[in-house]
């Protein structure tokens, strides 16, 4: 087992100033295989502080400076790819094919994206005489999640640092071991001293601190709804700026025109991609009812065909373990609610999958017959289960699509037409429509309680700005 015992703090490695460590479980083992410190409110303070005193002078740095930073990193990001990925997947649970194909890769995006917005950004607009200004917020706490977690680091950091933000990174305790290594691809890319800090820790040792200390100015946190809201409150007294990705219930319209054989058995593999953990996931998939039976038989084989491996072992559209035991459990309770609640299963259900008797392996799970008010309809249940709801008109899907707290994401599968008009009466912050792929230049975030903000793109890069206005303004 590894010590990473240092927090990276004004440049340097450094000891906590309260020892206090935390084994990291491989999920797919059970078994500790690294050690980390948890940080205090001591550690925060520091690593404020050096983030404040770094904020004069690297605001004032010059776009071409920092959007050359930007390629340093992402430069370093590729050559540490394999260290990257490896980490990733004894911390998580990531299958190394989706580690090398996305996970890291998904990092890079974000890098070489923000450097591109940032070199075409224009910082000053003249309207009359009046000039309105975009500036650096100034200091930004970070709370970043275990489930796609450099992802979730690169999409704050790197327009934070585009726009002349300091920061201060509390990643998941769950997966901090990718963060270390980031935080050394910063070093070696010459990010200056005080500008990136990484603390370890938890939510109420480290997060709290963080969020409601008086010296940031901005939060940006991804996680649960129901943390989330703490971060919020915590942030409340200091009237600071608060980012929040949170949860997901995304549904997937699939219209009756559609290719339903293209359509489902997309939409299984799809939701059951990183084992089911992604808030944006396709979990309720919405089928015209008399097109149900058929839309079961073909979720049914696309679920038996998504096979369940070791994540070093496994071949691409496999799956690894859920990234923790606490998570592992309430997937399976939520497998057992829907069986109780009288959905039917089609695929999957409770305990491991054959020829697993330790790690935090789910089986692929297909439930139909579910209505919008069953607990398995209602709650983001994050782990390899998909809903399947069927509706009388398209106008009803809707309406359930609709009918949820969330609003972070939708997905409509048809005609280009119909697609396009059923996309836009779905109340979330990004539809996919026919299988499209990821952009890292559109803005990601949600409605509702999946938060407030946006992330990637130059909505994402904007979030990191303030805006002054200079009355009077003459032109030198």
């Amino acid at each position: 087992m590894k010590d990473y015992l240092k927090f990276y703090i004004n440049g340097e490695w450094v000891d906590p100033v309260e020892p206090r460590t935390l084994d990291v479980e491989n999920p797919a083992t059970e078994e500790p295989f690294a050690r980390i410190s948890l940080g205090s409110k001591a550690d925060v303070d520091k690593a404020v502080a050096a983030a404040k005193a770094a904020f004069p002078s690297f605001s004032q740095t010059s776009v071409e400076y920092r959007a050359d930073l930007l390629d340093k990193i992402t430069a370093g990001l590729q050559k540490r790819m394999p260290d990257l990925a490896s980490a990733i997947s004894d911390e998580m649970g990531a299958p190394m094919w989706l580690a090398n194909a996305a996970q890291v890769p998904a990092g890079m995006g974000h890098f070489a994206t923000t450097a591109a917005i940032l070199r075409g950004y224009e910082w000053e607009e003249l309207k009359g005489t009046t000039l309105l200004r975009k500036e650096a917020i100034g200091v930004c706490g970070f709370i970043t999640p275990w489930n796609w977690p450099l992802n979730q680091i690169a999409c704050k950091v790197a327009p934070a640092l585009a726009a002349g933000c300091t920061m201060v990174l509390k990643p998941s305790e769950i997966a901090p071991l990718d963060a270390l290594i980031f935080a050394e691809v910063l070093h070696e890319a010459g990010v200056p001293k005080g500008v990136f800090n990484l603390v370890n820790g938890d939510g109420p040792s480290v997060g709290a601190v963080l969020s409601g200390h008086p010296d940031v100015d901005m939060m940006s946190f991804t996680g649960s709804t129901r943390a989330g809201v703490l971060v919020a409150q915590a942030a409340a007294p200091t009237v600071k700026r608060v980012a929040q990705e949170l949860g997901g219930k995304s549904p997937n319209i699939v219209l009756p025109n559609a290719d339903l054989e293209k359509a489902v058995g997309g939409g299984v593999r799809q939701m059951m991609t990183n084992t089911g953990q992604s808030c944006n996931a396709p979990s309720r998939m919405f089928v015209q009812k008399d097109q149900q039976a058929d839309a079961i038989k073909i979720a049914k084989a696309a679920a038996e065909s998504v096979k369940v491996m070791m994540p070093g072992e496994a071949t691409p559209g496999a799956i690894g373990p859920i990234s923790n035991g606490s998570q592992f459990q309430k997937v399976q309770d939520l497998i057992q609610k829907g069986i109780d609640e009288g959905a039917t299963l089609v695929a999957g259900g409770t305990g491991r999958p054959e020829g697993f008797n330790k790690g935090y392996f789910t089986r692929p799970t297909v439930f139909a017959d579910v209505t919008n008010d069953m607990t398995i309809a209602r709650e983001e249940i994050f782990g390899p289960v998909l809903c399947i709801l069927p509706y009388d008109t398209l106008e009803d899907a809707i309406s359930m699509a609709n009918d949820t707290v969330y609003g972070l994401a939708g997905y409509v599968q048809g005609p280009e037409k119909e697609a396009n008009e059923v996309a836009n009466k779905i109340r979330a912050g990004q539809i996919l429509v026919n299988g499209a792929n990821p952009d890292f230049s559109a803005p990601f975030g949600g409605y509702g309680q999946s938060g407030n903000g946006r992330e990637w793109g130059e909505l994402g890069f904007e979030e990191f700005l303030e805006t002054k206005a200079v009355i009077g303004y003459k032109a030198a």
